[in-house]
């Protein structure tokens, strides 16, 4: 299963979906302090308001395999501007919470998330579990394991080590006739 980092603003939805996706009850808890769980590292939402403790969620980036944005559908502003793709090495994907709620307006928090760079957006109700299932199965689908000439050879190409190789294109062999 795929560690994830969440990050976004306080009361996003943040710790009650790590409870959500681990099959508990939810129950209010303040984040005080970054939690790295089995899978999940769960961020305070002042790392994401404060330009002070931003460098945090850097940081933590490196230590996932793949980061999630999580921002709730009815989000008044949005604190993750156009090049926030620029600092994380992995792969962003986005998150919509409280789906449910009357002032939702999905399709803008859908715009800010393919703003920011995020390749895959989910829509989740942590209370009713919607949504959850498809998050998971995500998680559940392993990153592939590249070889370092393998990962070399995509970076040569500007790609990531998790996006596709472009079709027609395949590894170089080795000398030995083995594909690296």
């Amino acid at each position: 299963m795929k560690k994830i980092f969440l990050m976004g603003r306080s009361e996003a939805g943040k710790t009650s979906l790590t409870q959500a996706l681990k099959g508990e009850e939810l129950h209010y808890i303040k984040t005080q302090y970054t939690n790295t769980q089995d899978d999940m590292i769960d961020s305070p939402g002042e790392y994401a308001e404060s330009k002070r403790f931003s460098v945090g969620l850097a940081c933590f980036s490196f230590e996932a395999d793949v980061v999630a944005i999580v921002q709730a559908a009815d989000e008044p502003f949005n604190l993750f501007g156009d090049s926030s793709r620029a600092f994380i090495q992995r792969p962003l994907i986005g998150i919509i919470t409280k789906i449910d709620s009357p002032y939702a307006n999905i399709p803008m928090v859908r715009q800010w998330m393919l703003n920011a760079g995020c390749e895959r957006i989910f829509q989740v109700d942590n209370v009713t579990r919607e949504g959850i299932d498809e998050l998971l199965d995500y998680l559940r689908d392993d990153l592939p394991h590249l070889t370092m000439e393998q990962a070399m050879f995509k970076q040569s190409l500007g790609l990531n080590e998790w996006d596709p190789l472009p079709e027609g294109v395949e590894y170089p062999e080795e000398p030995s006739g083995v594909p690296v």
